[in-house]
C-alpha cells in the first residue's frame, strides 16, 4: 500500500525529469491534497516502484 510520507525532505542531488501533462497533473493534485512537495511525492513514488519490483528486475546497488 502507497501512503504518503515525508521522509525524503532531505534529497539533495538535483535531476530534470520530464512528465506528461497527465501524470505531472495528477501528481500537483496529490502534493495538494497531502500539503508536501512535489519533490518528497516523486522521491516518494520512486521509492515504492523499487521496494516493489519483481527480485529478476531488480538493480545490484
Amino acid at each position: 500500500m502507497f501512503v504518503i510520507d515525508t521522509q525524503f525532505s532531505n534529497a539533495n542531488i538535483a535531476r530534470t525529469v520530464r512528465f506528461t501533462e497527465k501524470i505531472f497533473n495528477e501528481l500537483s493534485v496529490v502534493t495538494e491534497k497531502h500539503e508536501i512537495s512535489f519533490n518528497a511525492l516523486v522521491l516518494q513514488c520512486c521509492r515504492y516502484a523499487l521496494d516493489h519490483l519483481p527480485e529478476s528486475e531488480e538493480c545490484s546497488e
